[in-house]
């Protein structure tokens, strides 16, 4: 590797730290049945809040709601994130497929 190309690598790096520190910054709100989950873009859960108080008293309706709404919530985190990376991931010669 040559000078240039060590130096277009790190650049690319740089680019691709600088998107993950957006997505730790971006907020994602999913819900399912009264059941809210905030997801930031590195998909870590943020928050979650139950608007439906009777969910309280039937565990499995709760377990299912917050699955429910994590998952949404994850798969749209994912496709974020897809998103915001496929430029840089392009760049450095790595066409994934499904991002």
């Amino acid at each position: 590797m040559d000078y240039n190309q060590a130096k277009e690598l790190m650049k690319l790096q740089q680019e691709a730290q600088k998107i993950q520190e957006e997505l730790s910054n971006t907020h994602i709100e999913s819900e399912y049945e009264g059941v809210v989950v905030t997801i930031d873009g590195q998909l870590k859960i943020v928050k979650v809040d139950i608007e439906d108080t009777s969910l309280l008293s039937n565990q499995a309706k709760l377990e299912n709601a917050v699955k429910e709404a994590v998952n949404k919530g994850m798969k749209k985190a994912q496709e974020i994130a897809a998103e915001r990376m496929r430029g840089v991931m392009g760049k450095m010669g790595l066409d994934i497929p499904g991002m």
